[in-house]
Parts: structure tokens; C-alpha cells; sequence
């Protein structure tokens, strides 16, 4: 049903695009391109409706009740999430801690209060066995 109203919603906005391009304009004689308007009616006088204008009023009609009707059937087949913000928040996984498994110092402040954990630098040994820290790679202006 629903896709035999779409097609037929479809048809009718083609159909409605042509007849209202084929319709010439209320003030496209001679008078209207100079800004007369042969009669001081708001909207320019009024002439007998042609098929083109009835063509048009019907389509539409059509259009629009079509277009009420598929936002109707499309509202009905949504089920039981009806808006973007009903949907389910999807958590993302928390990261993993990076200094995990390696040597670190807990840091505490003086008042008391929760601590912060500090990764220690890596260390090399040297040959005597003692572990050694890795020197700065700073400048000191010696060769």
C-alpha cells in the first residue's frame, strides 16, 4: 500500500510541475510588462479558470492528501521507538590506563585527600648492578 501511494505521489508532484510551468503569468500581456494592471483588484483582474488552472488545483489537492496519508502510514510503521532521542545510548569502552604494569609512585597531598599516581622513568643498569637513570638529553653546551 505503501509503495502504491508513493508511486502515485510521485506522478502527481511530476504532474503538478509541468501544468504550473505551462501557465502563463496573470500579468504577462503588454500592460503587465510596464506595471499596469487593468484593474485595481489586489491580485490583478480576475479571468475565467482554464483547464490548466483547474489541472492544477486538483493535483494539488492530490499532492497534499497524498503526502498526509504517507506521513500517516509512516508515523503508524515506526513501532516503538518514535524519535531519534528514545533510541538506546551506546557507551563507548573506557581506555585503557597506559601506565599499566609499570613502575609508579602514589603522590598524596599534605591535608590529606585522594592521591595521584606518577610513572616512574625508565631505568638501565649499568654494569656494577645499580640501576641507573637514563641521563637528560638536554643541552650543555659541551662536545
Amino acid at each position: 500500500m505503501v509503495i502504491l501511494l508513493t508511486i502515485v505521489h510521485v506522478i502527481v508532484c511530476l504532474f503538478l510541475i509541468i501544468v504550473v510551468l505551462l501557465q502563463s503569468g496573470k500579468a504577462a500581456d503588454l500592460a503587465g510588462a510596464f506595471g499596469g494592471m487593468g484593474s485595481q483588484t489586489a491580485f490583478g483582474p480576475r479571468g475565467a479558470a482554464t483547464v490548466l488552472s483547474k489541472a492544477t488545483t486538483i493535483a494539488a489537492v492530490v499532492f497534499m492528501l497524498t503526502s498526509l496519508s504517507l506521513s500517516v502510514m509512516a508515523s503508524r510503521n515506526s513501532g516503538s521507538v518514535s524519535t531519534v532521542l528514545d533510541k538506546p545510548v551506546q557507551t563507548l569502552p573506557t581506555p585503557k590506563d597506559p601506565n599499566a604494569g609499570k613502575p609508579s609512585v602514589t603522590v598524596t597531598p599534605e591535608g590529606g585527600g585522594k592521591g595521584v599516581t606518577v610513572p616512574l622513568p625508565p631505568q638501565t643498569e649499568t654494569k656494577g648492578g645499580e640501576a641507573k637513570a637514563p641521563e637528560s638529553k638536554s643541552g650543555t653546551g659541551k662536545k
